[in-house]
Protein backbone atom coordinates (compact mmCIF):
# COMPACT_ATOMS: atom_id res chain seq x y z
CA UNK A 1 0.00 0.00 0.00
CA UNK A 2 2.83 2.38 0.88
CA UNK A 3 4.51 1.76 -2.49
CA UNK A 4 1.19 2.31 -4.25
CA UNK A 5 0.63 5.64 -2.46
CA UNK A 6 4.17 6.75 -3.24
CA UNK A 7 3.68 5.83 -6.89
CA UNK A 8 0.37 7.73 -6.97
CA UNK A 9 1.94 10.85 -5.46
CA UNK A 10 4.77 10.64 -8.00
CA UNK A 11 2.25 10.35 -10.83
CA UNK A 12 0.34 13.40 -9.60
CA UNK A 13 3.58 15.42 -9.50
CA UNK A 14 4.42 14.35 -13.05
CA UNK A 15 0.92 15.33 -14.23
CA UNK A 16 1.17 18.72 -12.50
CA UNK A 17 4.52 19.47 -14.08
CA UNK A 18 3.20 18.40 -17.48
CA UNK A 19 0.25 20.77 -17.09
CA UNK A 20 2.67 23.63 -16.38
CA UNK A 21 4.76 22.69 -19.42
CA UNK A 22 1.78 23.05 -21.76
CA UNK A 23 0.19 26.08 -20.12
CA UNK A 24 -1.31 28.13 -22.97
CA UNK A 25 -0.43 31.78 -23.48
CA UNK A 26 -4.07 32.63 -22.83
CA UNK A 27 -3.52 31.82 -19.16
CA UNK A 28 -1.35 34.92 -18.95
CA UNK A 29 -3.47 37.03 -21.30
CA UNK A 30 -6.67 36.26 -19.38
CA UNK A 31 -5.14 36.56 -15.91
CA UNK A 32 -7.22 38.68 -13.54
CA UNK A 33 -6.09 42.26 -13.02
CA UNK A 34 -4.65 43.00 -9.59
CA UNK A 35 -5.50 46.45 -8.23
CA UNK A 36 -2.51 48.47 -7.12
CA UNK A 37 -1.24 51.97 -6.45
CA UNK A 38 2.09 53.70 -6.93
CA UNK A 39 3.34 55.70 -3.94
CA UNK A 40 4.38 59.21 -5.10
CA UNK A 41 7.89 60.45 -4.29
CA UNK A 42 8.87 57.22 -2.57
CA UNK A 43 12.59 58.13 -2.67
CA UNK A 44 13.97 61.55 -1.73
CA UNK A 45 17.25 62.34 -3.48
CA UNK A 46 19.55 65.15 -2.36
CA UNK A 47 19.96 68.17 -4.61
CA UNK A 48 22.28 67.46 -7.50
CA UNK A 49 21.94 63.65 -7.39
CA UNK A 50 19.79 61.87 -9.93
CA UNK A 51 18.84 58.34 -10.87
CA UNK A 52 19.85 57.01 -14.26
CA UNK A 53 18.71 53.68 -15.61
CA UNK A 54 17.70 51.74 -12.50
CA UNK A 55 19.15 48.27 -12.90
CA UNK A 56 18.64 47.08 -9.34
CA UNK A 57 16.57 47.75 -6.23
CA UNK A 58 16.52 45.74 -3.00
CA UNK A 59 15.63 46.09 0.68
CA UNK A 60 17.22 44.78 3.88
CA UNK A 61 15.63 43.47 7.06
CA UNK A 62 15.19 47.01 8.46
CA UNK A 63 13.41 48.21 5.34
CA UNK A 64 16.35 50.22 4.01
CA UNK A 65 16.29 50.51 0.22
CA UNK A 66 19.32 50.06 -2.05
CA UNK A 67 19.33 51.31 -5.64
CA UNK A 68 22.04 50.42 -8.16
CA UNK A 69 21.76 52.87 -11.04
CA UNK A 70 23.60 53.69 -14.25
CA UNK A 71 24.53 57.25 -13.50
CA UNK A 72 27.62 59.25 -12.60
CA UNK A 73 30.71 60.34 -14.50
CA UNK A 74 32.64 57.50 -16.15
CA UNK A 75 36.37 58.15 -16.25
CA UNK A 76 39.32 56.36 -17.82
CA UNK A 77 42.90 57.00 -16.74
CA UNK A 78 45.31 56.29 -19.58
CA UNK A 79 49.05 56.54 -20.02
CA UNK A 80 49.84 53.33 -18.15
CA UNK A 81 49.99 49.67 -19.11
CA UNK A 82 46.57 49.15 -17.56
CA UNK A 83 43.87 51.77 -18.15
CA UNK A 84 41.76 52.39 -15.06
CA UNK A 85 38.07 52.85 -15.80
CA UNK A 86 35.37 53.45 -13.22
CA UNK A 87 32.44 55.63 -12.26
CA UNK A 88 29.67 54.57 -14.63
CA UNK A 89 27.24 53.46 -11.89
CA UNK A 90 26.40 54.33 -8.31
CA UNK A 91 24.90 52.45 -5.36
CA UNK A 92 22.60 54.51 -3.13
CA UNK A 93 21.03 53.66 0.22
CA UNK A 94 17.74 55.11 1.53
CA UNK A 95 16.02 54.51 4.86
CA UNK A 96 12.60 52.88 5.13
CA UNK A 97 10.90 56.27 4.73
CA UNK A 98 12.77 56.90 1.47
CA UNK A 99 15.24 59.43 2.89
CA UNK A 100 18.71 59.37 1.32
CA UNK A 101 21.28 57.85 3.70
CA UNK A 102 24.57 57.40 1.82
CA UNK A 103 26.38 56.23 -1.27
CA UNK A 104 28.19 52.88 -1.04
CA UNK A 105 31.34 52.05 -2.98
CA UNK A 106 31.79 55.48 -4.53
CA UNK A 107 34.39 55.43 -7.35
CA UNK A 108 34.76 51.67 -6.96
CA UNK A 109 36.88 49.95 -9.56
CA UNK A 110 34.08 47.42 -10.11
CA UNK A 111 31.20 49.83 -10.78
CA UNK A 112 30.78 50.60 -14.47
CA UNK A 113 27.45 49.30 -15.79
CA UNK A 114 24.93 48.33 -13.09
CA UNK A 115 23.06 45.09 -13.65
CA UNK A 116 21.43 44.24 -10.30
CA UNK A 117 21.60 44.64 -6.51
CA UNK A 118 20.47 42.04 -3.98
CA UNK A 119 20.50 41.78 -0.18
CA UNK A 120 21.12 38.40 1.47
CA UNK A 121 19.74 36.97 4.73
CA UNK A 122 22.54 38.64 6.73
CA UNK A 123 21.87 42.06 5.18
CA UNK A 124 24.99 41.97 3.03
CA UNK A 125 24.60 43.97 -0.18
CA UNK A 126 25.59 42.38 -3.51
CA UNK A 127 26.16 44.60 -6.56
CA UNK A 128 26.24 42.86 -9.94
CA UNK A 129 28.09 44.80 -12.64
CA UNK A 130 27.75 43.74 -16.26
CA UNK A 131 30.65 45.66 -17.78
CA UNK A 132 33.31 44.79 -15.18
CA UNK A 133 32.09 41.16 -14.99
CA UNK A 134 32.04 41.25 -11.21
CA UNK A 135 29.75 40.64 -8.27
CA UNK A 136 30.82 42.73 -5.28
CA UNK A 137 29.65 41.88 -1.75
CA UNK A 138 29.46 44.70 0.80
CA UNK A 139 28.85 44.03 4.49
CA UNK A 140 26.01 45.97 6.19
CA UNK A 141 28.49 48.73 7.08
CA UNK A 142 29.35 49.19 3.40
CA UNK A 143 32.79 47.57 3.44
CA UNK A 144 33.83 45.24 0.64
CA UNK A 145 33.62 41.66 1.93
CA UNK A 146 33.99 39.53 -1.22
CA UNK A 147 34.54 39.86 -4.95
CA UNK A 148 33.45 37.30 -7.52
CA UNK A 149 34.76 37.70 -11.07
CA UNK A 150 37.55 39.80 -12.48
CA UNK A 151 37.56 43.04 -14.36
CA UNK A 152 39.52 42.80 -17.60
CA UNK A 153 42.53 45.02 -18.30
CA UNK A 154 40.61 46.60 -21.16
CA UNK A 155 36.86 46.90 -21.56
CA UNK A 156 35.51 47.10 -25.14
CA UNK A 157 32.83 49.74 -25.64
CA UNK A 158 30.29 48.83 -26.86
CA UNK A 159 30.43 45.23 -25.66
CA UNK A 160 31.43 42.79 -28.35
CA UNK A 161 28.99 40.00 -29.26
CA UNK A 162 29.77 36.62 -27.76
CA UNK A 163 31.35 34.07 -30.07
CA UNK A 164 31.14 30.98 -27.81
CA UNK A 165 28.31 28.60 -26.95
CA UNK A 166 27.50 30.46 -23.75
CA UNK A 167 28.70 27.72 -21.40
CA UNK A 168 31.51 29.93 -20.12
CA UNK A 169 34.50 28.77 -18.12
CA UNK A 170 34.26 26.54 -15.01
CA UNK A 171 35.43 29.41 -12.80
CA UNK A 172 34.23 32.79 -11.59
CA UNK A 173 35.25 34.46 -14.84
CA UNK A 174 31.97 35.89 -16.10
CA UNK A 175 30.84 37.45 -19.36
CA UNK A 176 28.22 40.12 -18.62
CA UNK A 177 26.59 38.69 -15.47
CA UNK A 178 23.07 39.85 -14.66
CA UNK A 179 21.91 38.68 -11.23
CA UNK A 180 22.73 36.78 -8.03
CA UNK A 181 20.68 34.71 -5.55
CA UNK A 182 21.30 32.63 -2.43
CA UNK A 183 19.98 29.44 -0.84
CA UNK A 184 19.42 28.74 2.86
CA UNK A 185 22.93 27.28 3.22
CA UNK A 186 24.51 30.45 1.86
CA UNK A 187 25.43 29.02 -1.53
CA UNK A 188 25.66 31.71 -4.21
CA UNK A 189 24.03 31.40 -7.65
CA UNK A 190 25.12 33.80 -10.38
CA UNK A 191 23.14 34.40 -13.57
CA UNK A 192 25.99 34.76 -16.06
CA UNK A 193 23.49 35.45 -18.71
CA UNK A 194 24.00 38.17 -21.30
CA UNK A 195 27.03 37.04 -23.32
CA UNK A 196 27.26 33.69 -21.57
CA UNK A 197 24.08 31.70 -21.00
CA UNK A 198 24.67 29.80 -17.79
CA UNK A 199 24.08 29.63 -14.05
CA UNK A 200 27.21 29.38 -11.87
CA UNK A 201 27.09 28.01 -8.31
CA UNK A 202 29.57 28.93 -5.55
CA UNK A 203 29.71 27.93 -1.91
CA UNK A 204 29.23 30.49 0.86
CA UNK A 205 32.96 31.27 0.82
CA UNK A 206 32.96 32.06 -2.91
CA UNK A 207 34.54 28.78 -4.07
CA UNK A 208 33.33 27.68 -7.50
CA UNK A 209 31.18 24.52 -7.34
CA UNK A 210 29.75 24.04 -10.83
CA UNK A 211 27.87 25.72 -13.66
CA UNK A 212 25.22 24.65 -16.13
CA UNK A 213 23.60 25.90 -19.30
CA UNK A 214 24.57 27.11 -22.75
CA UNK A 215 22.87 28.91 -25.63
CA UNK A 216 19.90 27.10 -27.11
CA UNK A 217 16.22 26.29 -26.76
CA UNK A 218 16.28 22.80 -25.24
CA UNK A 219 15.61 22.20 -21.53
CA UNK A 220 18.65 23.40 -19.59
CA UNK A 221 19.70 25.76 -22.40
CA UNK A 222 19.09 29.51 -22.47
CA UNK A 223 18.70 32.36 -24.92
CA UNK A 224 19.84 34.49 -21.97
CA UNK A 225 19.56 34.47 -18.18
CA UNK A 226 18.33 37.89 -17.08
CA UNK A 227 17.26 37.12 -13.51
CA UNK A 228 17.47 34.36 -10.91
CA UNK A 229 15.75 33.32 -7.67
CA UNK A 230 16.01 30.43 -5.19
CA UNK A 231 13.14 29.00 -3.12
CA UNK A 232 13.19 27.58 0.42
CA UNK A 233 13.87 24.07 -0.91
CA UNK A 234 16.90 25.29 -2.84
CA UNK A 235 15.32 25.08 -6.28
CA UNK A 236 16.72 27.60 -8.76
CA UNK A 237 14.44 29.69 -11.01
CA UNK A 238 16.20 31.14 -14.06
CA UNK A 239 14.51 33.75 -16.26
CA UNK A 240 15.11 32.69 -19.86
CA UNK A 241 13.45 35.74 -21.40
CA UNK A 242 14.67 35.13 -24.93
CA UNK A 243 12.82 31.81 -24.89
CA UNK A 244 9.82 33.34 -23.08
CA UNK A 245 10.05 30.98 -20.13
CA UNK A 246 11.35 30.39 -16.62
CA UNK A 247 13.36 27.24 -16.13
CA UNK A 248 13.44 25.49 -12.77
CA UNK A 249 16.39 23.40 -11.57
CA UNK A 250 17.26 21.58 -8.38
CA UNK A 251 20.12 22.87 -6.25
CA UNK A 252 22.69 21.03 -8.35
CA UNK A 253 21.46 22.21 -11.72
CA UNK A 254 19.31 19.24 -12.74
CA UNK A 255 16.42 20.45 -14.90
CA UNK A 256 13.01 19.99 -13.25
CA UNK A 257 10.43 21.90 -15.25
CA UNK A 258 9.69 25.00 -17.28
CA UNK A 259 7.10 27.75 -16.83
CA UNK A 260 6.32 28.91 -20.39
CA UNK A 261 4.57 31.88 -21.99
CA UNK A 262 5.82 34.56 -19.61
CA UNK A 263 7.09 36.85 -22.35
CA UNK A 264 10.40 38.62 -21.88
CA UNK A 265 11.01 37.49 -18.29
CA UNK A 266 13.58 40.12 -17.31
CA UNK A 267 13.00 40.42 -13.56
CA UNK A 268 12.07 37.80 -10.95
CA UNK A 269 11.32 38.09 -7.26
CA UNK A 270 10.29 35.25 -4.97
CA UNK A 271 8.66 35.94 -1.60
CA UNK A 272 9.49 34.12 1.63
CA UNK A 273 7.15 32.36 4.04
CA UNK A 274 4.77 29.41 4.04
CA UNK A 275 3.01 30.34 0.79
CA UNK A 276 5.61 31.96 -1.46
CA UNK A 277 4.70 33.62 -4.74
CA UNK A 278 6.78 34.53 -7.76
CA UNK A 279 6.68 37.94 -9.42
CA UNK A 280 7.73 37.99 -13.08
CA UNK A 281 8.09 41.08 -15.27
CA UNK A 282 7.28 40.72 -18.96
CA UNK A 283 9.46 43.75 -19.60
CA UNK A 284 8.93 45.80 -22.73
CA UNK A 285 12.00 46.39 -24.93
CA UNK A 286 13.63 49.79 -24.33
CA UNK A 287 12.74 50.94 -27.86
CA UNK A 288 9.01 50.11 -27.63
CA UNK A 289 6.91 51.52 -24.81
CA UNK A 290 3.61 50.50 -26.35
CA UNK A 291 3.53 46.76 -25.67
CA UNK A 292 3.87 44.28 -22.83
CA UNK A 293 5.31 45.62 -19.58
CA UNK A 294 2.92 43.84 -17.21
CA UNK A 295 4.07 42.04 -14.05
CA UNK A 296 2.68 38.58 -13.30
CA UNK A 297 2.03 37.13 -9.85
CA UNK A 298 2.30 33.34 -9.87
CA UNK A 299 2.45 30.27 -7.66
CA UNK A 300 5.72 28.38 -7.77
CA UNK A 301 4.12 25.68 -9.91
CA UNK A 302 3.37 28.29 -12.58
CA UNK A 303 -0.29 28.81 -11.68
CA UNK A 304 -1.28 32.35 -12.56
CA UNK A 305 -2.72 34.47 -9.71
CA UNK A 306 -3.00 37.74 -11.60
CA UNK A 307 -1.19 40.55 -13.35
CA UNK A 308 -0.84 44.33 -13.06
CA UNK A 309 0.55 47.30 -14.95
CA UNK A 310 1.53 47.87 -18.55
CA UNK A 311 4.26 49.58 -20.54
CA UNK A 312 4.27 53.36 -20.40
CA UNK A 313 5.63 56.51 -18.78
CA UNK A 314 2.98 57.41 -16.19
CA UNK A 315 2.76 56.23 -12.58
CA UNK A 316 1.51 52.61 -12.47
CA UNK A 317 3.05 52.08 -15.92
CA UNK A 318 6.45 50.52 -16.46
CA UNK A 319 9.43 51.26 -18.69
CA UNK A 320 11.57 48.13 -19.09
CA UNK A 321 11.51 46.75 -15.55
CA UNK A 322 14.86 45.21 -14.61
CA UNK A 323 14.38 44.66 -10.87
CA UNK A 324 11.64 43.77 -8.39
CA UNK A 325 11.97 43.67 -4.60
CA UNK A 326 9.23 41.70 -2.83
CA UNK A 327 10.35 41.37 0.79
CA UNK A 328 6.70 42.14 1.55
CA UNK A 329 4.26 40.33 -0.75
CA UNK A 330 2.00 43.34 -1.21
CA UNK A 331 4.59 46.13 -1.11
CA UNK A 332 6.98 46.03 -4.05
CA UNK A 333 9.84 48.20 -5.26
CA UNK A 334 10.27 48.15 -9.03
CA UNK A 335 13.36 49.46 -10.84
CA UNK A 336 12.91 50.71 -14.39
CA UNK A 337 15.57 51.18 -17.04
CA UNK A 338 13.35 53.08 -19.48
CA UNK A 339 11.87 55.56 -17.01
CA UNK A 340 14.96 56.18 -14.84
CA UNK A 341 13.04 55.60 -11.63
CA UNK A 342 11.98 53.35 -8.76
CA UNK A 343 8.28 52.89 -8.10
CA UNK A 344 6.95 51.75 -4.74
CA UNK A 345 3.80 49.73 -5.36
CA UNK A 346 1.04 48.72 -2.99
CA UNK A 347 -1.06 45.75 -4.13
CA UNK A 348 -4.69 45.41 -3.02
Amino acid sequence: MRNRNTSMRHSLVVVALAMVAVMPASAQQNAPEIRFDSVPDALKLPAGIYLGEVAGVATNSRGDIFVYTRTGHPTVTIGTARPFAHGGSRLFQFDAAGKFVREIGKNSYAMMFASQVRVDASDNIWAVDQMTNTIMKFDPQGRIAMLLGRKAESVPIPARPSTGDGAGQPTDLFDRPTDVAFDAAGNIFVADGMSNARVAKFDKDGKFVKSWGKKGTAPGEFANVRSIAVDAQGNVYAADGGNQRIQVFDNNGTFKTSIPNVGNAQALCLTKGANPVLYVSNSNPPDDIDRDGEIYKMRLDGTMIGKFGRAGKLPKEFGTVNAIDCRSENTLYVGEIGNLRVQKLTLH
